[in-house]
């Protein structure tokens, strides 16, 4: 993926993704679904040498979103998530806080996202693309070759859809309109377990 640095990092309980996205021109970055670890996070930035601009929710579920005010402190980005899980972010019952390892309350969003809006990190544009199913408002961040997923598309299967918002027939046209018609040679970053591509998951994945 030429012209950016990207770092991988499974963090918290849940064994979440966490993706820092840097701009190799600009020096610029993006934290995605910081789930935990916030000082691994930190340190990972620093040893990166990026000015984080923005933090970015896929969804508002507790293992994406547990770290939101640590990095918010510490970088003074700016905090995104679409518009239907923001409530998500300051209610710990939503976001399922209050019923796995106790409330976390992250800050309200500085941004609210919707289909076909971009995001800006330096030269680095993403596309965010609405794929509601596993919440209502999970998303999907496609960039040049690349798509940051969620939890919406994993490596041989799709997220859950038994959680308050959750729809398994929308997810399904979630990922069949808005993922599955990308290049097939897209590089999948979801946000549990290993990278993927769409070519893959078209192939082989038994929910698909």
């Amino acid at each position: 993926m030429k012209g950016i640095t990207l770092r991988k990092m499974v963090v918290g309980q849940m064994d979440t993704n966490c993706y820092i996205l840097g701009c190799d021109a600009t020096g610029e970055g993006a934290v995605i679904d910081p789930g935990g670890d916030a000082d691994a996070i930190k340190s990972a930035i620093e040893d990166m040498g990026l000015t984080i601009r923005v933090i970015l929710n896929t969804h508002g579920h507790v293992d994406h979103m547990a770290a939101n005010a640590e990095m918010k402190r510490a970088t003074g980005a700016e905090l995104a998530i679409h518009e239907f899980d923001a409530g998500m972010l300051t209610d710990p019952v939503a976001n399922l806080s209050s019923s796995a390892f106790g409330p976390v309350v992250s800050p309200a969003p500085d941004r609210l996202l919707a289909e076909g809006d971009t995001v800006k990190v330096g030269t680095l544009v993403l596309n965010v693309l609405h794929t509601p199913g596993h919440t209502q408002g999970g998303i999907c961040l496609l960039g040049r070759g690349y798509v940051f997923t969620g939890d919406t598309l994993f490596a041989g299967s799709v997220g859950r859809s038994d959680f308050p918002g959750g729809d398994h027939t929308v997810l399904i046209h979630s990922v069949r309109t808005r993922l599955l018609c990308l290049a097939d040679t897209t590089i999948v970053l979801p946000g549990h377990g290993p990278n993927t591509t769409i070519g893959n998951e078209k192939e082989s994945n038994p929910f698909l």
